[in-house]
């Protein structure tokens, strides 16, 4: 798996939340023979035992459940530990969400059938706001306890958290809040993780302005997760191949943020190299 990055021509790899312990082996092997290099975990990495398939969110930070909020903390201090052993500076986490229906499929559905100006989407739109607002504190509260203790390990290792950007409606912390949050958490161990694919849906939802979304949180910015969309929420595409305006997000961009790559599956290896040329061609190399 590592060679086959390493043969496209990347020095690094981020290990996902899809890593099951039995790869642990061979990855280690990789990374002290000088293979390839590791820029990034996502929590939880690796996989905890009996789980087969990649869920960031299978136990959830702002969950009301304590078990679950303990699962949570275990298997973060794995990851934690697991990026110790790779000299990895940067663990990409999610915070959790809030216990509501949800509502981003239906809106993308709608906004795709050119229903965004209708009463029925401004209504729904209403809707979702208002039962956020609702029903937020008590699960913010439990995510940022749980986040001041993990920041706490986390620097002692020398490892920042970055908190990603989510496209879920529901998952915290909300776009409106990123701003207070970052204020409450005022520590270089903690930054923001820009996912250009999740801003850009909720940009097509109407919930932000992607660029300015992004430039609003740029001096707390250390990298990216970088793909393409196509409208109005399918994501995980090469750059170029959709409809986000990269060139825009330029003037954001520093050589020091990381940029991982985050293509679908399905993706050609032809068409994964015309992105990364697009992308390229419009940021240079940095």
């Amino acid at each position: 798996m590592l060679r086959e990055i390493r043969d496209l021509g990347f020095e690094y790899a981020e290990l996902s939340h899809g890593i099951r312990i039995s790869l642990l082996p061979g990855i280690i092997e990789a990374v002290d023979g000088g293979e390839i290099r590791i820029s990034t975990l996502h929590n939880f990495c690796p996989l905890p035992i009996g789980v087969n398939q990649a869920n960031p969110n299978l136990f959830r930070f702002s969950s009301l459940d304590s078990r679950e909020r303990e699962n949570a903390w275990r298997y973060s201090l794995k990851t934690l530990e697991m990026a110790q052993r790779l000299k990895v500076g940067l663990v990409v986490l999610h915070m959790g969400c809030i216990d509501m229906k949800e509502y981003t499929d239906k809106l993308i559905e709608m906004v795709g059938a050119g229903q965004q100006q209708t009463p029925k989407y401004e209504k729904l739109c209403a809707e979702v706001i208002e039962k956020r607002e609702q029903k937020k504190e008590r699960h913010i509260q439990l995510a940022n306890e749980m986040l001041a203790r993990l920041s706490a390990e986390a620097e002692a290792r020398g490892i920042r958290l970055g908190i990603e950007n989510r496209e879920a409606l529901e998952e915290i912390p909300l776009e409106s809040d990123f701003t207070l949050f970052f204020k409450e958490f005022n520590t270089p161990a903690i930054c923001y993780w820009h996912d250009t694919g999740h801003a850009q849906i909720k940009e097509n939802l109407g919930f932000i302005h992607h660029g300015m979304h992004l430039g609003s949180l740029s001096d707390r910015l250390a990298g990216f997760h970088l793909h393409d969309v196509q409208f109005p929420g399918r994501d995980h595409c090469p750059p170029g191949a959709g409809m986000i305006d990269f060139a825009s997000l330029r003037p954001m961009v520093k050589a020091e943020h990381i940029k991982v790559f985050e293509f679908g599956p399905g993706v050609e290896v032809a068409d994964l190299k015309r992105g990364v040329g697009h992308l390229k061609s419009l940021w240079g190399d940095e």
